[in-house]
């Protein structure tokens, strides 16, 4: 998902603390999609409830949005609208590599290659629009303030960056960077510990900053150059150029400076490969996918207001339609009003909305 630039970006590891009174425009989709792929039994069986319904995209947003409130971190979810007609090719290639993950991970269980089973079933996850609408209910009931994006929910995000509504978007896809977005946080709804693969092991995951300014400089590049060397190394709209990595894109971008140079030095080349390279760039409408991340679909949006948790409506959605503990639900939300009352500095018992 998005462009694989990890390679050649530079990321701060930071704390939940360090984030403490700072907005963050948080890419929905993304998120939920992690929580669906990670929150799951042994054998890769999703959580779900009495009727079968899953539930672990409900479980991950209630906790881990716990979580974010009580650092006093304020955030806004952006859901995607319409994607891109560009789009279209790599989200049949998702629907397939779904589809082969289910098949992959009902064998590996029928086997019993637990393992086996635990990693398909990640690759398998779906989100229907069911579980979008019951994300926003849930959002919406813990104070949270839902925005709905014309288009990609990581340009919004950007945009709402930029505009200085929020202090950063959080996602694990590049393409904010793509977007303009001047800072972005990386793994903050999978910081925590977790198993490495096989291993009985388990590593630590921390928050990623990364400040889109700053990687320019140290790259050397301009932000229409950092879209171009996507291009080359793939994008949501583009396979990448055959061979070309992040370093080796980089390193053409550097030298040429632009796609259309690039191509015509493939062009001339008396290289083989090269000649390759220049036909598959043909290929590529990077025209109008650089039109994508510079000129995406903009909206006017009031600025975001959180509100206090309706202790009732969470109730009824989690536990009521969906069988989650009404023992650990109710203490989760006294938790949180401690922390937050605490976050006050307060000795005085107040509303939620009060802090906000």
């Amino acid at each position: 998902m998005g462009t694989k630039l990890g390679d050649i970006v530079d990321a701060t590891a930071i704390s939940l603390n360090d984030l403490s009174g700072k907005k963050l425009a948080i890419d929905a989709f993304n998120t939920i999609y992690a929580f669906l792929s990670s929150i799951r039994q042994p054998d890769g069986t999703p959580l779900s409830d009495r009727q079968g319904r899953v539930t672990s995209h409900l479980s991950g947003l209630f906790y881990r949005n716990i979580s974010l409130l009580e650092n006093g971190i304020y955030p806004v979810y952006v859901f995607d609208g319409e994607a891109p007609k560009l789009k279209a090719k790599e989200q049949q290639k998702r629907r397939d590599i779904r589809e082969a993950a289910y098949v992959e991970w009902q064998t590996a269980k029928s086997e019993g290659r637990i393992e086996d089973a635990l990693k398909a079933a990640k690759g398998s996850s779906r989100l229907t629009s069911p579980m979008i609408e019951e994300s926003k209910r849930l959002l919406t009931a813990l104070g949270i303030p839902v925005i709905q994006a014309p288009s990609e929910g990581e340009a919004l995000a950007a945009q709402m960056a930029r505009d200085g509504m929020v202090w950063a978007s959080a996602s694990q896809d590049n393409d904010s960077l793509l977007y303009n977005c001047p800072r972005m946080i990386r793994n903050l709804s999978l910081s925590g510990r977790r198993r490495g693969g096989r291993s009985k092991t388990y590593k630590l995951i921390s928050p990623e900053l990364i400040d889109l300014d700053m990687n320019l400089r140290l790259l050397e590049v301009t932000r229409e150059q950092l879209i171009d060397l996507a291009i080359l190394i793939g994008t949501d709209y583009n396979d990448n150029v055959t061979g070309v990595g992040p370093k080796t894109a980089l390193r053409l971008i550097k030298k040429h400076g632009s796609l259309e140079d690039i191509e015509s030095a493939f062009k001339r080349s008396k290289n083989p490969k090269d000649k390759e390279k220049y036909a598959e760039l043909q290929d590529i409408p990077y025209t109008e996918i650089r039109e994508i991340f510079l000129n995406p679909p903009k909206i006017e949006i009031t600025t975001p207001e959180w509100s206090n948790p309706q202790s009732d409506e969470l109730h009824r959605i989690l536990c009521a339609e969906h069988d989650f503990s009404e023992s650990r639900v109710q203490k989760s939300l006294e938790r949180l009003t401690n922390a937050l009352e605490e976050l006050r500095g307060s000795t005085h018992q107040s509303s939620l909305s009060d802090f906000f």
